[in-house]
């Protein structure tokens, strides 16, 4: 049992009337049971000042939308230790629990009969001729990439100031236990736990396959150097943000100061949970 949860933000995925129309109601039904509820549109703002939650006093975030929506309000708050509950409105739905249920997810939580799972997060700063040009913070992954030309790229790799290797690839994925799920899956990478303290470094199609997936301990920096380039390279954070890069970038990775904390109410294990994604055949 933790502390039960009194006081609510409620994020909205932006521009959809299901979403919206089930935040009033959760609104009211939170009302109805002593506890406060804030409504608001999660929206991508973007620009040089860091996206930050409204401002309030809560005891929870619950987001109502689907995977990407979920991520976005995540990041945006990272380092409030406010925990996470996503209902899900989406396909997937892997960090969300369903939104048919909520009735029985929010009085959990206003039971105090939920679950916490902290995960390691990832903090990242890109530097150019010795001065950081980009910063942040990502949920999922960091992908180091190719642009639009079907053409290799150099990536140099290594781990507090030690060779890890080289490649010729379409790109590198750098994801979290959390995110191993996503791109670096789909790319080859391994399924990690996701409240593991690691990182995973997946390769996007390398050149004669010459560097292969490695989780690392999330202690330590992960230095990528962008080395020979014959087209466009760019960064991309959570695949919600992108920036471009230049032959001698270096982007340093290292675990987030502040973890992710989701709320649970539901249960499934995490092997269940992979299974019902299909991550798993049962035969």
């Amino acid at each position: 049992m933790n502390s039960p949860l009194k006081s609510f933000l409620v994020m909205t995925r932006s521009g959809d009337a299901a979403a919206l129309a089930l935040g009033q109601e959760v609104a009211a039904w939170l009302g109805g049971r002593g506890a406060s509820a804030q409504l608001c549109e999660h929206r991508s703002i973007r620009g040089a000042g860091a996206c930050q939650l409204p401002d309030g006093t809560f005891d929870a975030v619950l987001v109502l939308g689907g995977d990407g929506t979920f991520i976005g309000v995540a990041r945006m708050g990272l380092g409030r230790g406010l925990p996470l509950l996503g209902l899900n409105l989406g396909r997937v739905g892997f960090l969300a629990e369903p939104a048919g249920d909520w009735p029985r997810s929010l009085a959990a939580l206003l039971a105090g009969a939920y679950a916490l799972s902290r995960r390691v997060c990832l903090a990242y700063e890109v530097r150019r001729r010795g001065e950081t040009v980009c910063s942040g913070r990502a949920i999922n992954d960091l992908v180091v990439s190719r642009g639009e030309l079907a053409r290799l790229i150099r990536l140099l790799v290594l781990r507090d100031g030690e060779r890890v290797g080289a490649m010729r690839s379409d790109g590198l994925i750098i994801s979290t236990p959390t995110g191993s799920t996503a791109y670096g899956f789909s790319a080859g990478g391994p399924l990690v736990h996701p409240e593991m303290e690691a990182l995973c470094l997946t390769p996007v199609c390398p050149f004669l396959n010459n560097f292969r997936p490695v989780v690392l301990p999330a202690s330590g920096e992960i230095c990528v150097v962008v080395e020979e380039q014959a087209g466009e390279v760019r960064l991309s954070v959570d695949g919600q943000r992108s920036f471009a890069l230049e032959p001698g970038d270096v982007v340093h990775v290292r675990r987030a100061p502040d973890d992710l904390l989701l709320a649970e109410t539901d249960g499934t294990s995490y092997f269940a949970k992979l299974a019902s994604k299909g991550f798993f055949t049962e035969r």
